[in-house]
């Protein structure tokens, strides 16, 4: 990671792939076209330097069109943002891979992605339909594919140049282990969900000793009540350190050597969210011995995401 004391600026290089991740960045899981736009240029304004999207969350053209104004606006370099962009789970067959990331890429209006994620680790049935479903509202998976081949199709995109790293997201370490062996080129980044209920320590361990970077989604608690914001182990530690429940949660998870996605609609959210300071280590211990154990998104068992962003 490059040494900074200053958490909000923290950069993590990419071992396989092409510059540096900010640790904090900036998801745009967010419902509305209005809002996305609003969200993320807010976002960008406060600081954020760091960008997530994805083809599921059905709004690529509105997060290009904030980030292309804010940059103008603000005098930004488009090598000084890094974007993500992630295949969705009907495209993992090999042909349709290529397709769907250029897709991406021209909704976004961007001449190239700093990082490309498998969304999930599930293939569904390939077609225009997002969430392809038979008669009993079961989902179609795709049985004639396996992760290796779509990954070999995400591999031949860095030689193009428009596609600067590739990785996986929603993966267990279970399934990561076999896949990581079998891969030409390994995963740049993972990312999951991860906060001090489900601190993800084992996948953390892995991803420090190969040099990927875990990206952890949901630090917050992503909108569940009462959670992690209402947690008096970080409550107290918020009161003690004059910060708030959520930059006490967001620090945290830069101290031990994730990137971390925060996500939220208001400007006076994204300010709060950007403002992190370095916790003292008895409060880093604290946090660690957290006992409680609670996941909030079962993406890991389906393939379908099982929250939408609740709006901090």
């Amino acid at each position: 990671m490059t040494q900074c004391s200053d958490l909000r600026l923290k950069r993590i290089p990419l071992n396989n792939g092409i510059g540096q991740m900010p640790a904090l960045g900036f998801g745009t899981l967010i419902p509305g076209p209005a809002e996305t736009i609003a969200a993320t240029g807010a976002a960008l304004k406060a600081g954020f330097r760091h960008f997530d999207s994805a083809e599921r969350y059905r709004n690529e053209r509105e997060v290009g069109e904030a980030l292309r104004a804010g940059l103008a606006a603000e005098g930004i370099a488009r090598e000084d943002i890094f974007v993500t962009g992630k295949l969705w789970n009907t495209n993992h067959r090999p042909e349709r891979v290529k397709p769907a990331f250029e897709a991406s890429l021209n909704r976004l209006g961007l001449e190239y992605l700093d990082l490309y994620l498998i969304h999930t680790p599930f293939a569904f049935q390939p077609g225009d339909e997002q969430d392809p479903r038979d008669r009993n509202g079961n989902v179609l998976y795709d049985r004639e594919v396996t992760l290796l081949d779509t990954w070999r199709a995400m591999e031949s995109l860095l030689d193009s140049g428009s596609c600067r790293a590739i990785g996986l997201s929603d993966i267990t370490l279970n399934e990561l282990l076999p896949f990581y062996e079998s891969a030409r080129i390994k995963p740049a980044a993972v990312q999951v969900e991860a906060h001090p209920y489900l601190p993800e320590t084992e996948l953390l361990s892995f991803c420090r000793e190969k040099g990927v970077v875990l990206l952890a989604f949901a630090p917050l608690g992503h909108g569940s009540r009462p959670g992690l914001l209402e947690d008096r182990i970080i409550s107290a530690i918020a009161a003690r350190v004059g910060k708030t429940p959520a930059q006490v949660l967001l620090a945290w998870a830069v101290q031990r050597g994730t990137a971390v996605l925060t996500t939220t609609r208001t400007t006076a959210r994204a300010q709060e969210n950007f403002d992190i300071s370095a916790l003292p280590e008895d409060a880093l211990n604290e946090i660690n011995r957290i006992e409680t154990r609670q996941r909030l998104n079962p993406v890991v068992t389906t393939g379908i995401p099982g929250f939408i962003a609740q709006g901090r």
